[in-house]
């Protein structure tokens, strides 16, 4: 009895292309990396089919692929591989017709030079025995005409012969670019198996590098307006350069960074000991074994340079800082990350260059703020202490400055969470005139057998505000000296400030003390909408136990409309008369 084998079952073959036969239907761009979804449709019919998509991106992270597929099918299995190169042509129909061309053009002017080169020897045969003299006038007529139709027909043929070489070369200039293909020469093969013919919907995903975008504001402060006096325009430059276009596709935008084997660290064992010195026998041997070694070393080894020097434990101090790497990466303070999806359907061509998207646009509360050192400089800079009121995450990005209309300075905006606060300077204020008077100096000497001498500072300093309007948080810094000896003693005198380790802040005649709970950080009253601390006592996180050791100070004061207020520093310094005090 005969057993009949069934034919060998051989599955359906699928080609596609992911340019042409499908559609990007998903970004999500990350900070470094983007993630794309295609979706691809087309017929299957029942039992195995092999699927085999082309045109996917050389960048492409094999790793990350994943297959999703929507229909009356199974997917069995995938592999990733990199296409062949494709032979690259040197000649072209064209560039054979030009270089047939050219050969026979250059033939011709070979011709022609040969015809002139002949014209001319054989006018130079010609002798008196050969010519008569009544035929000369003939025969230099007919040279004349010949050689001059010879020239012309020379000259047309360099200058073709010239332009055949010019067209020979961009074509095959032309030739050698790469087809726009050769950057999307990665394929997968994916098999199929549908339990009846009809169609089917299967999506790529996959990750692919060559893609970032970046956060950039414009920050807009008008200052007549006092209810938001702030728009910031949130903005994203893209770039990509993966090898596909993405046409018509929808984006979103994540803050957070994808990681790849990153896990918490461990702490090895911190272990001390006491130093045991080699026994003498032994330092001897390494010092013999040190010498010989040198002896014989290799003349032409070069010195190590300074970083190798200091990385083998030299003696030079001096070492090379460690290079800084830039972190690419942006973590939102708020959650754990966050999602912008940029309005409609965005096209970012494979260019690598910058393409920039608006967000959103936010109106934000602001509080204004000037500050002034006079005694380097008596310019004010004005601050803006701008509140995120909104529910989106500020990444960190560069900012371009305008106050009323007018581009005032480019500034950095930091990582900020919904509520959060940041600083945003918003350049010099020329309507607030500071002037710094010259400090006037007073010497006295006291003691009969210890005389001691006091020398008296006062320093004046005027503010005018040529604003129409008034402006309420002025600061002023200034300081005084600091005393590095315990024979010189300096004590200020106006404002009464002292120092919170010595009693807090206490009243005086020039001045009474506004009391805070406990702790308590020195703040005197100095007039009507000036007070003066010690510097850094409005900071958040300020050690009050430190305030003051730099004997730095500050006043902040309300300014009318077209008013001038005056403030008052005066400090002693006390010193033995015997001690010559430096830096006065």
């Amino acid at each position: 009895m005969t057993i009949t084998e069934p034919p060998p079952f051989e599955p359906s073959k699928i080609e596609l292309n992911s340019v042409t036969d499908s559609k990007i239907i998903a970004v999500s761009l990350y900070s470094t990396r983007a993630e794309i979804t295609r979706l691809f449709k087309f017929e299957v019919k029942t039992g195995q089919n092999q699927v085999h998509i082309a045109g996917l991106p050389n960048v492409l992270e094999t790793e990350s692929l994943r297959v999703e597929g929507r229909g009356a099918a199974t997917i069995h299995d995938v592999t990733v591989s990199m296409a062949k190169g494709e032979h690259i042509p040197t000649s072209s129909p064209k560039l054979s017709e030009l270089l047939s061309q050219r050969e026979k053009t250059a033939n011709a002017l070979a011709r022609c030079e040969k015809a002139l080169t002949s014209l001319e020897q054989y006018l130079g045969s010609l002798t008196v025995q050969h010519l008569e003299v009544s035929h000369l006038d003939k025969v230099l007529e007919q040279y004349d005409s010949t050689g001059g139709r010879l020239d012309v027909k020379k000259t047309e043929l360099t200058e073709e012969l010239r332009r055949l070489d010019a067209e020979i070369s961009d074509e095959r200039v032309l030739i050698a670019v790469p087809h726009e293909n050769s950057k999307l020469r990665m394929q997968a093969a994916i098999g199929v198996f549908a339990d009846s013919e009809g169609a089917v919907e299967i999506a790529l995903i996959y990750a692919v590098p060559n893609a970032t975008w970046t956060a950039f504001y414009d920050i807009r402060v008008d200052m007549d307006t006092k209810e938001d006096p702030v728009t910031l325009i949130y903005k994203a430059a893209i770039k990509q350069n993966t090898g596909e276009s993405w046409d018509d596709v929808p984006l979103q935008l994540e803050t957070s960074t994808p990681t790849f084997g990153l896990g918490v660290p461990t702490l090895s064992p911190w272990n001390l000991s006491v130093y045991q010195p080699p026994p003498p026998m032994q330092m001897q041997r390494a010092v013999k074994s040190a010498r010989k070694s040198r002896s014989f070393a290799l003349p032409s080894m070069p010195a190590l340079p300074l970083a190798s020097a200091a990385l083998l434990g030299g003696e030079d101090e001096y070492q090379l800082p460690e290079m800084r790497y830039e972190d690419a990466s942006v973590t939102s303070k708020g959650n754990v990350s966050a999602t912008f999806r940029v309005p409609g359907l965005v096209t970012i061509p494979c260019d690598g260059d910058a393409h920039n998207f608006t967000i959103v646009q936010l109106s934000l509360k602001a509080a204004m703020s000037w500050v002034s050192v006079p005694k380097m400089d008596a310019k004010t800079h004005l601050n803006a202490r701008i509140t995120n009121a909104s529910e989106y995450t500020l990444l960190a990005g560069s900012a371009s400055v305008y106050v009323d209309g007018s581009f005032i300075s480019r500034s950095d905006v930091p990582a900020v969470s919904p509520q959060e606060s940041f600083d945003c300077p918003l350049g010099l204020d020329p309507s607030i005139r500071i002037t710094y008077h010259p400090v006037l100096k007073t010497r006295s000497q006291s003691g009969f057998y210890t005389k001691t001498v006091t020398h008296v500072f006062s320093q004046r300093i005027t503010v005018h505000n040529t604003k129409a309007v008034s402006i309420e948080h002025l600061k002023i810094v200034d300081q005084i000296p600091a005393s590095q000896d315990s024979q010189i003693e300096v004590r200020l005198v106006n404002p009464a400030l002292v120092l919170p380790s010595e009693g807090g802040a206490g009243t005086s005649k020039r001045a009474s003390v506004m009391l805070k709970s406990q702790p308590q950080a020195p703040v005197v009253n100095v007039a009507n909408g000036i007070v003066a601390q010690w510097d850094g006592t409005d900071e958040s996180a300020v050690d009050i136990d430190t305030l003051g050791r730099d004997r730095k100070l500050n006043w902040v004061c309300a300014v009318p409309a077209q008013g001038k207020i005056n403030l008052a520093l005066e400090w002693e310094v006390t010193a033995p008369a015997r001690v010559h005090v430096v830096g006065l």
